[in-house]
């Protein structure tokens, strides 16, 4: 393997482009670029993979990523129903192993012997690319120009415009925008003042809630857990949250505003949008509520909160992941059926649920005519089920410890 060639995560953006020459002038190494297409729209990928040539690049990669990225890591997420802090749907954290994989595999198609990305040393993002290629390819090394060549933005304006760089040049861009087809985050700028509500021009996946058109009714056809079929159209992963994403967001579906606690130890002010996750979660979430078993579906509950974890952490190729991943696949053995849901001023609600699999039954919850509950077998299931209860009271009071009933809180009225 030579040593002489780095492969670069590019985005086509100003920072990646000027780290094309900047690593060639710092380090002596040829750049291969890396361009996924994860479904973040904006510039034609042949336009950006010519940017990339044009800035110095021996050699530009494009990747069309968009299904791969909906179906084997949006889906696993979905399953998951995975929010961190109950919230972020881990709209960047689920593309960077993603991107990892396919800087691995330039690195060893291009004879590259290290692996370069354009994160801070603040932020997530440096830990996620650098352990997920750890995780692939143990033997490649790791830089990151802002971080470990100084390369801040305004060198790299003074860059670009010394070097005729094919790129635009501003100052004046307030924030930093991260998107893909699963949603779009956006911090920095004035967002960093907690106190400042986010303006008009933050949002792009999501129209204004205050202002909605007609509720939209749809409905999601689930098998296994994953969307086949919207209003009986059969779809993709990536068909479905693009619908989605285009029929949510037309609501206001999915804004996020939050104060996040960054795996660097940081709090930080992120907004988020994600219409199309967003609605899919809740309709997933309630489809599991007819189809799961209780236990199984509270023991679910704390391993969702532990894979979202480690996802946002940058260990998706974890050993713990993996173990996790099984787990929850099992559980999306009978998550099929109907979701329909209304889409309306900012609120994905279900409004009603039919499964195959359903453990609904309808003759043991009716109070109606029908009613197949046999209500006089309570008494006994109460009296064995509050057993270890009575048993430790009357320990308590024997020992003079039982509740005070005339202490301050417990004071009967």
């Amino acid at each position: 393997m030579s040593s002489d060639r780095v492969v670069l995560a590019y985005s086509g953006g100003l920072d990646t482009s000027v780290a094309i020459g900047w690593i060639e002038q710092a380090t002596g190494m040829e750049v291969i670029a890396v361009a996924v297409d994860l479904g973040q729209g904006g510039e034609d990928l042949d336009v950006i993979r010519q940017r990339a040539l044009d800035c110095g690049a021996v050699e530009a990669y494009v990747a069309d990523a968009r299904e791969e990225f909906a179906t084997e890591y949006c889906m696993p997420a979905l399953k998951a129903n995975a929010l961190y802090m109950d919230a972020y749907p881990l709209v960047s954290a689920l593309s960077r192993p993603v991107i990892v994989k396919h800087l691995v595999r330039a690195a060893r198609r291009f004879g590259a012997s290290t692996v370069a990305h354009g994160s801070t040393g603040k932020g997530n993002d440096q830990v996620r690319f650098e352990v997920g290629i750890t995780s692939l390819a143990p033997d490649l090394k790791c830089i990151a120009p802002v971080r470990d060549l100084a390369l801040t933005r305004d060198r790299a304006i003074e860059y670009a415009e010394a070097h005729h760089l094919p790129i635009e040049t501003t100052k004046h861009n307030p924030f930093s925008i991260d998107q893909n087809v699963w949603g779009r985050a956006v911090e920095t700028g004035f967002l960093e003042d907690i106190w400042n509500a986010p303006t008009k021009d933050v949002y792009n996946y999501t129209d204004d809630p205050a202002y909605p058109p007609v509720p939209d009714e749809v409905l999601v056809t689930f098998e296994r857990g994953i969307p086949v079929a919207i209003d009986g159209a059969g779809a993709t992963p990536l068909q479905a949250v693009m619908e989605l994403n285009r029929r949510a967001g037309a609501q206001g579906v999915g804004r996020i505003d939050i104060v996040e606690d960054r795996l660097v130890g940081i709090k930080s002010r992120e907004v988020y949008e994600a219409p199309g996750a967003m609605a899919l979660i809740a309709a997933h979430r309630e489809l599991e509520n007819v189809t799961l078993e209780r236990e199984q579906a509270r023991f679910k509950k704390g391993m969702e909160d532990r894979w979202t974890t480690l996802v946002y952490d940058g260990q998706w190729y974890s050993p713990l992941k993996r173990s996790l991943d099984a787990f929850i696949e099992d559980t999306q053995r009978y998550v099929s059926g109907d979701i329909r849901m209304v889409l309306h001023g900012g609120r994905a609600t279900v409004t009603g649920r039919r499964s195959d699999a359903s453990l609904y039954d309808f003759s043991l919850a009716t109070y109606d005519a029908g009613d197949a509950y046999d209500q006089s077998q309570a008494r006994g299931f109460i009296e064995i089920f509050g057993m270890t209860s009575k048993l430790s009271a009357r320990r308590d009071s024997a020992f003079g410890a039982g509740v005070d009933l005339e202490s301050e809180h417990l004071k009967l009225r």
